[in-house]
């Protein structure tokens, strides 16, 4: 599968409230606290202090791994990491199970996608930004001398799509970069699709032109002939293109090039060893995503996992054309399915632990499959199922910090609720431990895209609030959200946007049912699109709400769309509006939080990285100046190394200590007399 990571605070809440809605910005010199580091830019947040810093650390250290590539020749793989005392995670070597990893990439930048020379596994090539601005870059990194060379050009944003089987070349897409968001009148940039020796990166030769920009997800026949690449035109429409690696001709596979087939997802998978057939996820038999195989000659379609009752949001074939392994998201948790190839029946269920499995691939040669998996106890770490399916292997250890009884972490589950219409809803919760008595504050956590979905499985960090303050979290999946079937992800588009909205506050009424949860002290936070919905709780539930976090997320319809980076615009007007149409334009303006800001009364937290490419940094800023100019309470945090959130730990554990302080002065606040 292939990528469509100890004591309560001895401060009171009484003086944090006090030092928070006073937006105390310094303190008296020798105090100890938490110095900023110099790419932090503060307004209104109160000094951290070191004695939170000390009791809260060590939740910020859990350290897991992913599974990235498998060696082409030895039983060796490529994995993510992120290693005690360092930024961002890089890529390791690791070279029997347990082993330990050797690093190969290094620098302030997070490094997490990388691929091995498919010959001998001599070198590999990873994918780069800088920043946070997304504006990612190929490199070949040569495993003897570690020396790393530039594949592609800077002023471009590139993608890794699959290697030739046959020798040492690569395909890559290319799309250019917005360098004048915000001028407006811009024409959407095209795709180019490269064929390049990484070895020779100046002899590159271009593959074809293709409109637009949501070319994703190539599969190369075993020939290296083809190139199956995806289209992506919505979460609810995308189509399969065939493309001649020799000349770039172009021919739609699916939906067939002069049917009238209803609208549809299509994403290839592999080309059948025999190159018959091409394996593909689709929901064009129903309300979710399956596994089929397209007979390339005659234009059928076999279903393979028309049984199962959810989507399966990943495939892979082994090397050897016989298995396919798939991922199935049943009800937010990720479990792993094995199918015979060539009868596409089921396999007996593989022998894995109990969790949520990530990342997964076969190793070419013996057909062993390695996958992520990662549980309510534990983040991610690397596994290997023989090809057999009968016994699987660990092959690393995540790192789990001293003093943390992670044993007594709850289980995750399932919530259910009826929204304003009738509609059937469902978030997963974090309890907090039986030793909390009474009604427990609520942290509210709106996941973002729209079109994604809170799943089951380790939240890190948070668990210091779950475990050690006794907040319940709650992951709601509001309509708009992933893995519920194509009739209920399209549930908030255009004009129903507000209904997702709606959503939360059925979820707010829920809260105040509950016996065991306080409905007056509920904080609601959410990142990227999951920011505009905890600004649109701001601006529906004052009233209901404690506080609101915002981080990365939408302030205002029209000046994002105007404003994110044109290779992305498109794609997001067919979910939020076409804000070139005057009755959308109206409509998205008057839903904006920015024209509402002066119904937000309750305090707000705001974070931003300076170079996030998708919600630009001028939503947040926009926000906090209109909601302070009206009177209202905000902290800003902004990051000028980072982009769409933080991923720097020195940056994401500045901002997790200042949530800290918000929800004390907000959540864990005494009430007011």
């Amino acid at each position: 599968m292939r990528p469509s990571l100890h004591r309560t605070t001895a401060f009171t809440p009484l003086l944090i409230s006090a030092l928070a809605l006073a937006g105390c910005a310094s303190t008296a010199p020798g105090t100890d606290v938490l110095e900023p580091n110099p790419n932090l830019v503060l307004q209104g947040i109160p000094p951290i202090p070191m004695s939170l810093v000390r009791t809260v650390e060590r939740y910020t250290e859990f350290r897991g791994h992913g599974f990235v590539d498998w060696h082409p020749a030895r039983e060796e793989m490529l994995v993510t990491h992120r290693e005690a005392g360092a930024s961002t995670p890089q890529l390791y070597r690791l070279g029997a199970a347990l082993a330990m990893p050797e690093r190969l990439t290094d620098g302030a930048e997070p490094v997490t996608e990388g691929r091995y020379e498919p010959r001998d596994g001599r070198y590999l090539v990873f994918t780069r930004s800088a920043g946070g601005n997304e504006a990612f870059q190929l490199h070949r990194l040569d495993l003897d001398t570690k020396a790393t060379t530039p594949l592609t050009d800077p002023d471009q944003r590139h993608a890794f799509v699959a290697w030739l089987r046959g020798g040492g070349e690569l395909i890559h897409t290319s799309v250019p970069l917005d360098r004048t968001a915000g001028a407006g009148g811009r024409s959407e940039p095209a795709t180019t699709l490269w064929r390049i020796d990484p070895e020779k990166p100046a002899e590159r030769r271009r593959v074809a032109e293709l409109p637009g920009t949501g070319w994703f997800d190539g599969v190369v026949s075993r020939d290296d002939r083809w190139l199956a690449l995806r289209r992506y035109v919505s979460i609810n429409e995308s189509e399969i293109w065939r493309i001649e690696l020799t000349d770039g001709r172009a021919t739609r596979l699916l939906p067939a090039a002069g049917t009238d087939a209803p609208r549809a997802t299509h994403e290839p998978v592999d080309f059948s060893l025999d190159g018959r057939g091409l394996f593909v996820l689709s929901d064009r038999a129903g309300e979710f995503v399956e596994l089929m195989r397209l007979d390339l000659a005659g234009g059928t379609l076999s279903r393979v996992t028309a049984g199962i009752p959810w989507d399966v949001s990943g495939a892979e074939l082994s090397n050897d054309g016989r298995r396919l392994a798939a991922q199935v998201n049943a009800d937010g948790r990720k479990e792993l399915r094995l199918f015979d190839a060539t009868t596409l029946a089921e396999l007996p269920r593989p022998a894995v632990a109990a969790g949520s499995v990530g990342r997964f691939g076969f190793h070419r040669r013996s057909g062993t499959l390695a996958f992520d998996l990662d549980s309510v106890r534990s983040p991610a770490s690397v596994h290997a199922l023989d090809a057999n399916a009968a016994r699987s292997t660990p092959w690393t250890q995540p790192f789990m910090p001293a003093g943390i009884d992670v044993a007594g972490f709850q289980e995750q589950r399932i919530v259910r609720w009826k929204s304003f219409d009738g509609l059937a809803l469902s978030a997963i919760l974090n309890p907090p431990p039986a030793r909390f008595k009474g009604r427990r504050p609520v942290l509210v956590s709106v996941h973002g895209g729209p079109e994604a979905q809170a799943t089951a499985g380790f939240v890190g960090r948070w668990n210091y609030l779950v475990n050690e303050l006794g907040f319940a979290l709650l992951q709601p999946n509001v309509r708009g959200s992933a893995g519920y079937g194509k009739t209920f992800v399209a549930l908030d588009n255009g004009y129903r946007r507000e209904d997702s909205v709606k959503d939360l506050g059925s979820l707010l009424d829920w809260i105040a049912a509950q016996p065991d949860l306080d409905a007056s002290r509920v904080v609601v936070y959410g990142g990227s699109y999951g920011g505009y919905m905890s600004l649109a709780a701001s601006v529906h539930f004052a009233d209901r709400i404690a506080g609101a976090i915002d981080v990365v997320g939408i302030s205002n319809f029209v000046t994002f769309l105007a404003n994110t980076e044109s290779y992305r615009r498109d794609l997001r007007r067919v979910e939020y509006g076409d804000e070139r149409d005057p009755a959308m334009r109206a409509f998205l303006e008057r839903i904006s939080p920015l024209a509402n800001a002066g119904r937000i009364t309750k305090p707000l937290f705001v974070v931003q990285g300076k170079n996030d490419p998708r919600v630009p940094w001028t939503e947040a800023e926009q926000i906090v100046a209109r909601v302070r100019g009206q009177g209202g309470t905000v902290w800003y945090l902004r990051a000028d190394n980072e982009g769409h959130g933080f991923r720097r730990k020195e940056n994401a554990d500045y901002q997790f200590y200042a949530t800290l302080l918000f929800l004390q002065a907000t959540a864990l606040a005494p009430p007011r007399r």
